[in-house]
């Protein structure tokens, strides 16, 4: 359960950090528009910190942690929410600084975020298989 707390701990703290960093990076290049650096903070509070610590209060009543799928999902959860969280911090900086994006660019970035969103999807189904099979174990 520990390594779960600290897993949202960090989560908080990066969401913490983005929410910082789209209020001073906007105000600095006197930016008022929409932009995808505001998806940061709730992506990473929602999809990072309330993740880890549901299943953190979901692992002490039950053997989660000991599933081998529970730590395939982490290792596959993880680096693809960091991904769509670099996605998305590029697009909002491009977005915020001006920079004309080819449409090559374009492309390429909203390619990696799906991919990194497609990947996320695969975690959730084993993170899903987990849940049932702690339920069969159960009955």
């Amino acid at each position: 359960m520990k390594k779960l707390l600290n897993i949202a701990f960090v989560y908080t703290l990066l969401a913490l950090a983005s929410g910082v960093f789209f209020r001073e990076f906007t105000k600095f290049n006197n930016f008022t528009e929409n932009t995808d650096l505001a998806l940061l903070h709730v992506h990473l509070l929602v999809l990072g910190t309330f993740l880890y610590l549901i299943l953190a209060l979901f692992s002490l009543n039950t053997n989660l942690l000991e599933l081998k799928k529970f730590s395939l999902f982490q290792k596959i959860y993880n680096p693809s929410l960091i991904l769509m969280i670099t996605m998305i911090l590029l697009k909002g900086i491009i977005e915020v600084s001006g920079i004309e994006m080819s449409k090559g660019l374009t492309a390429a970035l909203s390619g990696i975020s799906g991919i990194s969103h497609i990947i996320l999807t695969i975690a959730f189904f084993f993170l899903f298989k987990c849940l049932k099979e702690i339920e069969l174990q159960k009955s």
